[in-house]
C-alpha cells in the first residue's frame, strides 16, 4: 500500500511541474506577443479606435493572464510544498529519510520566485514598452 501511495505522490509532483511550465510558457509567450503587437501599434503611423481596441485589448489580456498565472505558481508552489512534506514524512516512517536533503524545499522556493519575477518583468515590458512608444513623439 505505501508503494501505491508513493507513486501518487510522485506522479501528482510530475503533474505539478507540467502545470506550472505550461502557466510560465503561457505567460511568457502572451507577454512577449503583446510587447510585439502593442509596439507596432504604438510605432504605427494613424492611430484609429480600432487600432487603440487592440492595444488596449492587448493590455488587460496581459494584467489578466499574468494574474492568473501568479496565482496558479503560488498554488503550485503550495501544492509541492505539502506533497514533499508527505514524502519527507513517508520516508522518516520508513527510515529512509537520510536519502532526501530537505533542503530541496527552499531550492524549489527560489524556483517558483524566479518563475513568478520573470513573468511579471515581461508582463510589464509588455505594458511599459509600448505606453513609453506612444507617450515619445
Amino acid at each position: 500500500m505505501i508503494e501505491r501511495v508513493h507513486e501518487h505522490i510522485i506522479s501528482e509532483l510530475g503533474q505539478n511541474t507540467r502545470t506550472d511550465t505550461v502557466f510560465v510558457l503561457v505567460a511568457i509567450l502572451l507577454n512577449l506577443l503583446t510587447l510585439g503587437i502593442n509596439s507596432g501599434v504604438a510605432a504605427g503611423g494613424e492611430r484609429t479606435s480600432t487600432t487603440w481596441i487592440v492595444f488596449f485589448t492587448f493590455m488587460v489580456l496581459v494584467i489578466i493572464v499574468n494574474f492568473v498565472v501568479e496565482i496558479g505558481l503560488i498554488k503550485g508552489r503550495q501544492t509541492r510544498t505539502k506533497l514533499i512534506n508527505g514524502l519527507l514524512k513517508m520516508y522518516q516512517d520508513q527510515g529512509v529519510a537520510g536519502y532526501y536533503d530537505p533542503s530541496l524545499l527552499s531550492n524549489y522556493t527560489t524556483r517558483y520566485n524566479l518563475f513568478m519575477m520573470a513573468v511579471i518583468a515581461t508582463g510589464l515590458i509588455a505594458m511599459i514598452v509600448p505606453l513609453v512608444l506612444i507617450i515619445s513623439p
